[in-house]
């Protein structure tokens, strides 16, 4: 009976990932899902936000109104932070992480408002972990010599021993993936724990779960961001040697 009801419940259940249209492309068949859209509405939202704050800033005043402070203090939280984790190399970063923080923390509590949160796919969060593990490489070969990435890579026994060269090169790959699929399956799990509980409780589910959306999208989603920034400024870090 129970097995029945659960059974049941189950045909309901919308993880809102669906096909809007297709196209054909070189042969291939392509979908344009809810994530593309869902993105599509979040970069939209952020252009117009940067506008905006462009323009307000270009006639800042000393005695800033409303959303001069907000812009302010974004700004100032998002730019201590980074002072914070990576010292003096933080100026160069402030653009990149102050923008990839915005982008993942809206995208995470996009399922406030009703958008599947295009972080639930990974086909988003690998490209970011992609761009964290260039931005590494590319500063460890600007600022380090190849001798010292060598004996790096060969640690911890001396650099004429290699030994421990194919670990260390697997635990460099592993980066971007486990960066990546961290977001990836925290964000997806709070997805698929909501759709369970409307779709398994129906109208029972009215106005409870907010309590679970707090939680899974505001609480969790911001602590995904920051974990994901924070992981990529300590290897920028470590790569430059500012650590």
């Amino acid at each position: 009976m129970e097995h029945g009801i659960l059974l049941s419940g189950a045909d309901d259940i919308d993880f809102m990932i669906h096909g809007i249209f297709k196209y054909s492309f070189f042969g291939h068949e392509v979908w344009i899902t809810t994530t593309h859209v869902c993105l599509l509405i979040i970069m939209l939202l952020l252009v117009g936000f940067a506008i905006a704050a462009n323009r307000v800033m270009a006639g800042a005043s000393e005695e800033p109104g409303g959303f001069q402070n907000v812009v302010e203090l974004i700004v100032e939280k998002l730019d201590g932070m980074v002072d914070g984790t990576m010292g003096r190399g933080a100026p160069k970063f402030y653009n990149y992480i102050g923008t990839v923080f915005i982008f993942i923390l809206i995208s995470n509590i996009s399922g406030l408002f009703g958008l599947r949160p295009p972080t639930a796919d990974y086909g988003v969060t690998f490209p970011l972990g992609v761009l964290t593990f260039l931005l590494i490489h590319f500063n460890q070969f600007k600022f380090q010599k190849p001798k010292d990435i060598w004996a790096d890579m060969c640690s911890p026994l001396p650099p004429w021993l290699p030994v421990w060269l194919p670990i260390n090169i697997i635990s460099e790959i592993a980066v971007p993936i486990s960066l990546s699929l961290r977001l990836f399956a925290n964000v997806l799990s709070g997805t698929v724990m909501m759709a369970l509980v409307y779709g398994l409780l129906g109208w029972i589910a009215t106005a409870w779960p907010a309590a679970l959306h707090v939680y899974f999208d505001l609480f969790s989603g911001a602590i995904q961001t920051y974990v994901f920034c924070m992981l990529t400024m300590t290897y920028i870090s470590n790569a430059r040697g500012d650590a």
